[in-house]
């Protein structure tokens, strides 16, 4: 990585000391802090990861909405590049989106399918263990879980049963 990492350390001031000229080697430019004691760098990045995981759905729930414009033909690697210069949503992973939309506006070779690595699982249970809301970070993880179905057996019975009390139509295979 051309910009070097953002490294958060935990251990004990004597370690993360004798250590400290390599994570500064590694680290981007005010990229590196001792966070606390040892298990406080990992339970940061959790946290970190947890955020990512908010922060990458309401980009992909933005992006779906343009892609799934009636109105408008929009090219999504224009409206990232737009977003890169002076927007509020301007970020490194919109950045991403915009190199990713110019291989392919409409992401046409890649399957609708997110893996989670864990954090934002663990992040949603800290959450719920110290009586913090965290729905959109929860709901975002959520959503994951989703991707890997290739259909849902909940929503099929939601459209069942909207059927069956209100007559709602049900679209069939």
């Amino acid at each position: 990585m051309e910009a070097g990492y953002c490294l958060m350390v935990g251990g004990s001031a004597a370690a993360v000391q004798h250590c400290e000229p390599a994570f500064k080697s590694l680290a981007a430019a005010n990229g590196y802090a001792h966070v606390g004691p040892s298990g406080a760098g990992h339970y940061v990045k959790m946290v970190h990861n947890g955020i990512e995981y908010a922060m990458l759905q309401a980009y992909a729930e933005g992006y779906e909405i343009l892609h799934a414009s009636q109105d408008f033909k929009l090219q999504l690697g224009q409206i990232a590049k737009l977003w890169n210069h002076g927007s509020v949503v301007r970020s490194w992973l919109n950045e991403l989106a915009e190199r990713a939309f110019a291989r392919d506006d409409q992401l046409a070779g890649i399957r609708g399918y997110v893996e989670d690595s864990g954090e934002g699982r663990w992040t949603v249970e800290e959450a719920m263990r110290l009586n913090v809301p965290a729905p959109v970070i929860t709901l975002s993880l959520l959503a994951r879980f989703r991707s890997r179905q290739t259909e849902s057996f909940g929503a099929k019975l939601i459209a069942a049963l909207r059927h069956e009390f209100g007559g709602h139509a049900v679209q069939t295979k």
